[in-house]
């Protein structure tokens, strides 16, 4: 059964609004909301050191970021079940530029069809009975995904949505209090209509680095996730790693305005997403495994 976090919404903005860096009091927050083991630590280098208070940028000094993360994922059993059983599933890609496919070539090279075309390949015996609708609109803010969830996610019945967030929320202004507020509201409402989340959380890119405060946004994403339970494509690590382990060259991964990816990120980003679900859902081959690790 899916869980309902209404009942406990104000204890979890209570423990991420005092300590929603994980590093720091994550051993007082994990006994608060008995989380499981797949929460993580949010990581001091990849926050701007002047945006941290001096007791914690102190404490988060003595962790390092390790130089692969795994791409498992959990909370998923009815998609597991769905797939275990051959029965269609369907996929809502729900969020703004990145998810809309800003900065590709083409539609069909946005991460949504190429996810669809990865989850195909991998389960063949399903061909045509996995759908990745992309509702992805360029722009928006939480607020402004929230105000479209019922006419594009809701009403489309899937069985799971990707919701891509907080990449546009510092841009615009958007308070962090507010961001978590309205992340956790719209996961409620989407488990309480029967769907699964994952979360995607914002990119790594020259842009964002320029903007004060825009990477509290991601960690907002991770300490949700971790609190309810909620698998995250932790796409900014992601993408440091492509280009630090050479994976993609710096033009390869972001397109000319240094906020959106280009083909190869969203391709990699695809096949990165697929295979975290068909983790998930136990479908991931040993051949998977070994083609290609994040």
């Amino acid at each position: 059964m899916l869980r309902t976090v209404q009942d406990g919404r104000a204890k979890v903005l209570l423990a991420l609004g005092r300590g929603w860096r994980r590093a720091a009091c994550g051993a007082a927050f994990l006994a608060g909301l008995s989380l499981s083991s797949t929460a993580v630590l949010a990581y001091a280098d990849l926050l701007p050191p002047n945006f941290l208070p001096p007791d914690l940028g102190r404490t988060l000094a003595a962790y390092t970021v390790p130089e692969s993360l795994p791409d498992r994922a959990s909370g998923l059993p009815h998609l597991a079940e769905r797939v275990a059983s051959g029965d269609p599933v369907r996929i809502v890609a729900f969020g703004s530029s990145s998810t809309e496919g800003i900065g590709a070539s083409s539609p069909r090279a946005a991460y949504p069809a190429r996810l669809e075309a990865a989850l195909r390949r991998a389960l063949p015996q399903r061909v045509g009975g996995i759908s990745v609708l992309n509702r992805g609109i360029g722009g928006e803010h939480v607020d402004d995904m929230l105000r479209r969830l019922d006419r594009d996610v809701l009403a489309a019945q899937p069985q799971l949505v990707i919701w891509q967030t907080g990449s546009n929320d510092p841009l615009r202004g958007i308070a962090l209090d507010h961001f978590r507020e309205a992340t956790i509201r719209g996961i409620e409402r989407m488990r309480e209509a029967g769907i699964e989340v994952v979360l995607m959380e914002p990119q790594w890119c020259p842009k964002l680095d320029a903007t004060p405060g825009s990477y509290r946004f991601r960690d907002a994403v991770r300490d949700i996730g971790a609190a309810l339970d909620v698998p995250v494509i932790r796409r900014s690590d992601l993408m440091r790693g492509w280009i630090a382990d050479g994976r993609l060259t710096r033009s390869q991964l972001f397109a000319a305005d240094g906020l959106h990816m280009a083909d190869d990120g969203y391709e990699m980003l695809a096949q990165a997403a697929s295979r975290q679900l068909l983790r998930a859902t136990g479908s991931l081959t040993v051949a998977d495994a070994g083609a290609s690790q994040d």
